[in-house]
C-alpha cells in the first residue's frame, strides 16, 4: 500500500471535496479538503476483498450470525490494547454520533447536563442540544503546549443536574493521550457527581511513538457508570459504513441499552460488519502499523512549517491525524485569519469555536492525506501568511 498515491475524490459524492466549496467557500476544483476526519488513503486490501466478495456473491440480503464479526473485536481489543472483553457486551450502532445520541436516549433525560472537557469533537454538543440536553463545559486549561484538566474548577461548575460525562480518548482535538493519573481523575471526578461516563475510543489504534492509549475500562471501580465506545472507521478509514461498537459491562447498563436498541428498531448494515470483521485481523494490524509511521511524518512536516510562520503554532499531536493550529499569535481576529487560509490560500478547515470553549483562536486540520497534498498545504499558508515573515 502506498500511502502516497493521490486518489482524486472529487465528484463521487465525498462530503470532504465535494461540499467544501458550498460549506467554506473554497473552490473544489483548486481547493485542498482538510476538514472532515477522514483519511485520503484506500483501507488495507483484506477490507477491499471482504467488499469484493460481496460484489462477488451479488445478493445483499439480511446479515446473521454475527460470531466471526464479535470475534474479531474481542481479539483486536485484547491484542491491540491489552483489554480483554465478552464479545456479548458488544451492541452495534451507526457509527459513533449514533452511540452518542442513542446513550443520551438510554441514560439520561430531557434538561440533563452533559459535560464535556472542551474544546472537543462538534458532533458531541449537536446531539446533546438536539436531545434537549444542556451542555456543560468544563474547559480544558493548557499546559505549554498540551491540554489538562482541571478538576477542581470542575467541581466548582457542578449544579447537581449532571448526569453524564462524554469523554474524548485521545482527545480530537489536540491530540492528547490521557494517562493513567488523568483517566483516574476523570473516574473519581464521575463518583463525586454521579456521572456516567461515556468514553470515546475512537482514534484509540492512531497513537504516535512514545504514547500508548489506555482504555478507560482499565480504571478500577467505575463499570457499573462506564460505557466504552470504539470502531474501526477511523481506524481504517471506512467512514461511510456507518458502524461502531458501543461496550457495556455493566448487567443493568447493559439491559436499558438493549431496551432502547430494541424500541428504535436499530440494527446494522451487512456492508459495515463485512468490512470491520476484515478489518480486525492479522492484514489491518500490519496495514496500520505501517500507517502510523507515514501519518506522524506528515506531522512533523505540518507542524515544522506552520510553527515557522510566525504567531501560527501547531499543538504537538500525541495521536490522531487532526492537527489543531492556533492563530492567537497573530493578533488577527478569527475572520482575518480564516479568511487567508480559506480564500488565500484555498483550503477548508475545521473552524475552532465549533468545538466549544477554549477553540476561539484555532482551526483544525486533517494531514491524513498524501504528503505531496500537505507540502502544498503548508506551501500555500506560508504565501498566505507571507507579511508576518
Amino acid at each position: 500500500m502506498s500511502f502516497d498515491k493521490i486518489i482524486d475524490r472529487r465528484g463521487t459524492h465525498c462530503v470532504k471535496w465535494d461540499m467544501m466549496e458550498q460549506i467554506y467557500g473554497v473552490p473544489k476544483d483548486e481547493g485542498i479538503a482538510m476538514w472532515v476526519a477522514d483519511m485520503d488513503f484506500r483501507p488495507p486490501a483484506c477490507v477491499q476483498e471482504a467488499v469484493q466478495a460481496m460484489v462477488d456473491h451479488g445478493i445483499y440480503g439480511y446479515f446473521g450470525d454475527d460470531s466471526k464479526y464479535r470475534e474479531a473485536i474481542r481479539w483486536w481489543m485484547e491484542t491491540r490494547h491489552s483489554w480483554q472483553i465478552d464479545p456479548a457486551h458488544i451492541f452495534t450502532t451507526h457509527g459513533l454520533v449514533n452511540g452518542t445520541a442513542m446513550c443520551l436516549d438510554a441514560f439520561t433525560e430531557e434538561g440533563d447536563g452533559i459535560v464535556l472537557f472542551t474544546p472537543v469533537y462538534h458532533a458531541f454538543a449537536k446531539v446533546i442540544r438536539a436531545a434537549n440536553r444542556q451542555v456543560v463545559e468544563c474547559e480544558l486549561a493548557r499546559d505549554g503546549d498540551r491540554y489538562v484538566m482541571d478538576f477542581d474548577a470542575y467541581d466548582a461548575q457542578m449544579t447537581g443536574r449532571e448526569t453524564m460525562l462524554i469523554l474524548c480518548s485521545p482527545h480530537n482535538p489536540g491530540g492528547r493521550v490521557w494517562t493513567r493519573d488523568e483517566l483516574e481523575g476523570v473516574a473519581a471526578f464521575a463518583k463525586r457527581h454521579d456521572l456516567i461516563i461515556v468514553s470515546d475510543e475512537i482514534h484509540h489504534d492512531l497513537v504516535f511513538a512514545g504514547h500508548s492509549h489506555i482504555p478507560m475500562a482499565h480504571v478500577d471501580g467505575i463499570a457499573d457508570r462506564l460505557v466504552m465506545m470504539t470502531a474501526v472507521t477511523k481506524t481504517f478509514n471506512i467512514a461511510g459504513s456507518h458502524v461502531g461498537n458501543v461496550i457495556i459491562a455493566d448487567p443493568a447498563m447493559r439491559e436499558r441499552f438493549a431496551t432502547r436498541m430494541a424500541a428504535l428498531g436499530m440494527s446494522p448494515n451487512s456492508f459495515g460488519l463485512f468490512m470491520a470483521t476484515a478489518a480486525y485481523s492479522a492484514s489491518g494490524a500490519a496495514w496500520v502499523d505501517d500507517l502510523i509511521p507515514y501519518l506522524e511524518a506528515n506531522r512533523r512536516l505540518f507542524d515544522d512549517a506552520v510553527n515557522a510562520i510566525p504567531g501560527l503554532h501547531s499543538m504537538p499531536l500525541e495521536s490522531t491525524y487532526l492537527a489543531w493550529v492556533d492563530f492567537s499569535g497573530t493578533g488577527m481576529e478569527m475572520a482575518e485569519f480564516t479568511r487567508r487560509v480559506e480564500q488565500d490560500a484555498k483550503i477548508a478547515v475545521n473552524h475552532g469555536p465549533t468545538f466549544g470553549k477554549g477553540g476561539e483562536s484555532f482551526l483544525r486540520f486533517n494531514i491524513a492525506t498524501p504528503r505531496a497534498v500537505v507540502e502544498d498545504a503548508v506551501g500555500r499558508l506560508n504565501t498566505a501568511f507571507s507579511d508576518l515573515q
